[in-house]
């Protein structure tokens, strides 16, 4: 009991567990506690196996804020691993339901491991209702948005949860950090939005820092990166075919011609390990620490 397993995709680490290897439910104080860096495992957010019948296997995906996320790319690509990894299927190709919608992994080995996962990401859309943001129903694209006095020309995409793009011509760590908050938090944006500030380096290859909804700022993201080669090609900066290169390292977009995407990129296990009696006991005493 109290079994977990730590991975990384890219940099962005998510803690997966098997709610039935587990003693305590995921409330929020708990999730924000497991994810904390100082207090708990440390982790951009927690991967729970879900029961569904509407696919091979269910994801749900919580972020360090305690709250619930739609869809995450690299989220998806650590969980397909520890479904083979840890034999809860032999099958190389699955299908998995999250919130955002169907997504179908298929399992690349090195040594016996999962080690590549090729995925299909579902149907990007730039319709204001999907994403959503307010106002007239429109394709949000090359838009203007107004942030302490600047304006950013942005495109808004839904690929199963929202994102802001933006293009600039340069990337600056500290310009995101500072506004990605803001931007994440607008009120144009109801269910508040992922953030991007990206650079096309060439018709095949763009960069991109990323500000990551519920977690803040992060060295890799799989929808992330798939918001901005739908959101390239849309607006006709590059080729369909791209590779995508964050902090953390590079994901091989392809966006199709009905706006459908498939990802492929590394996913890998840092550790697997047991809640202690002592955070046990924390959890279920509710004598959760200030975390802020």
């Amino acid at each position: 009991m109290e079994n977990f397993v730590k991975s990384h995709g890219l940099g962005n680490d998510y803690i997966v567990i098997d709610p039935e290897k587990v003693s305590f439910d995921f409330k929020s104080e708990v999730i924000q506690l497991i994810c904390h860096r100082n207090y708990g495992v440390g982790s951009d957010g927690i991967l729970l196996l879900n029961i569904t019948n509407k696919a091979d296997f269910g994801l749900r995906i919580l972020n360090p804020d305690g709250s619930e996320a739609e869809k995450s790319g690299n989220g998806i690509r650590i969980f397909a691993k520890f479904l083979y990894d840890q034999g809860y299927t032999n099958k190389q190709k699955f299908s998995i339901d999250t919130p955002g919608g169907l997504v179908n992994a298929e399992i690349v080995t090195k040594n016996g491991k999962a080690h590549y996962i090729d995925v299909d990401m579902g149907m990007a859309s730039f319709n204001s209702k999907d994403i959503p943001v307010e106002g007239a129903e429109r394709e949000v694209v090359g838009e203007e948005l107004r942030v302490n006095g600047d304006i950013f020309k942005f495109t808004a995409v839904s690929v199963g949860n929202p994102h802001c793009v933006i293009f600039v011509e340069e990337l600056n760590q500290g310009l995101i950090k500072k506004v990605g908050p803001i931007i994440e938090n607008h009120l144009i944006f109801p269910n508040r939005t992922n953030v991007q500030f990206a650079r096309v380096k060439s018709p095949s290859e763009v960069e991109i820092l990323i500000w990551e909804r519920g977690a803040g700022y992060t060295l890799a993201s799989g929808s992330s990166s798939c918001a901005v080669a739908v959101a390239s090609v849309k607006n006709g900066l590059t080729e369909n075919e791209l590779k995508i290169i964050m902090p953390g390292g590079e994901l091989d977009i392809k966006v199709n011609e009905d706006w459908s995407l498939r990802m492929k990129g590394p996913a890998e296990e840092v550790y697997s390990g047991i809640f202690s009696s002592e955070l046990i006991q924390r959890i279920k005493s509710a004598d959760f620490p200030n975390m802020d």
